[in-house]
């Protein structure tokens, strides 16, 4: 490892100021990824600023739904009381992702804030734009199978791990992030970025953004939700394609869907094709079918991952008949 200075903030609004002296600086959560990225040499920070004291661990009942903490792990997330009453999609992806014992230690906003798995980003003998920016994307070549079908750009084909962010997603959340001064809230469809000619930015944080909390409202979904996720081996990997799903029913008709995939773009994937379609159409197999194939038809698959186009036409409709029964 190289050498780095070690702080150890008393407060967010501490945190902030640190790395407003050095923006350089790297913040710690969990450090399920932060220190794997430095073992393998991809991130070097020459500045760590701890946020073990700041507090940011509350789960609470708002008003109109409930508010985590961004350090609460995502252990204490997936089994809080409110968490498995009123978001149980949120609760199944959290545990649908990594082990037990990273759960433990990951918090809710470093979940949100990991940078792709891409091989290629892992491996500094690589070019890779998203680690060195102007340096090419090896995958765009390369063994591309585990890679993005939507959003991609010439300048990176990586996807977005995350199982939490996916459910999240299809639950129309918001993020509370605090500045150096100011704080704000961004939907959760704007937080993370399409690769476009910045792949290297994989978020709408500015420098020195500490996020702060995650906010979701109450849904209609009612029992109607489901999250599946594929992948090539039961547990502890990556997802080839997941997808989230809340639909709210008037009897057999779909009022609205809600629908998320992972493991297809650099971001959750909102699929708007599909939700637009379902809007008012009744819950047969046949419409689910129909609205999957919208959705995948703006896919566009790379050397390798062709097959997920029929993947992630099959587990949209397996998703949504689950969500279905209830």
């Amino acid at each position: 490892m190289n050498p780095f200075k070690f702080i150890s903030a008393k407060d967010t609004n501490a945190a902030i100021a640190a790395h407003h002296q050095n923006n350089q600086a790297a913040f710690l959560a969990g450090g399920t990824n932060l220190m794997d990225l430095m073992k393998e040499h991809v991130a070097l920070p020459d500045e760590v600023i701890d946020l073990g004291r700041i507090g940011l661990k509350e789960i609470k009942e708002t008003a109109n739904g409930i508010s985590l903490g961004a350090l609460a792990s995502n252990t204490l997330t997936a089994n809080h009381t409110l968490v498995r009453k009123h978001f149980p999609l949120l609760s199944k992806a959290i545990l649908a992702g990594a082990s037990a014992q990273i759960r433990n230690m990951a918090t809710n906003g470093g979940n949100l804030l990991q940078r792709t798995r891409c091989s290629y980003f892992y491996d500094i003998s690589m070019p890779c734009n998203k680690r060195k920016p102007g340096s090419g994307c090896a995958a765009m070549e390369g063994f591309n199978r585990m890679h993005a079908i939507f959003g991609w750009s010439d300048q990176c084909v990586a996807v977005y791990p995350s199982d939490m962010a996916i459910a999240l997603s299809a639950l129309d959340a918001r993020i509370k992030v605090s500045g150096n001064g100011s704080q704000r809230v961004i939907e959760m469809r704007d937080f993370h970025l399409l690769p476009g000619s910045h792949p290297e930015k994989d978020n709408s944080l500015s420098s020195g953004e500490l996020i702060t909390s995650i906010e979701i409202a109450k849904n209609s979904f009612g029992k109607n939700w489901a999250y599946v996720k594929v992948r090539d081996r039961n547990s502890y990997a990556f997802a080839l394609v997941s997808v989230a799903v809340g639909l709210q029913l008037d009897k057999n008709t779909i009022q609205s869907a809600k629908i998320a995939m992972g493991g297809v773009a650099h971001k959750p994937w909102r699929a708007l094709n599909a939700e637009a379609f379902l809007k008012g159409k009744s819950a047969t197999k046949a419409n689910f079918l129909k609205a999957a194939e919208m959705e995948m038809a703006a896919a566009k698959p790379l050397s390798h991952n062709q097959f997920k186009i029929d993947m992630s036409k099959n587990t949209l409709v397996s998703a949504m008949e689950v969500a279905l029964k209830g």
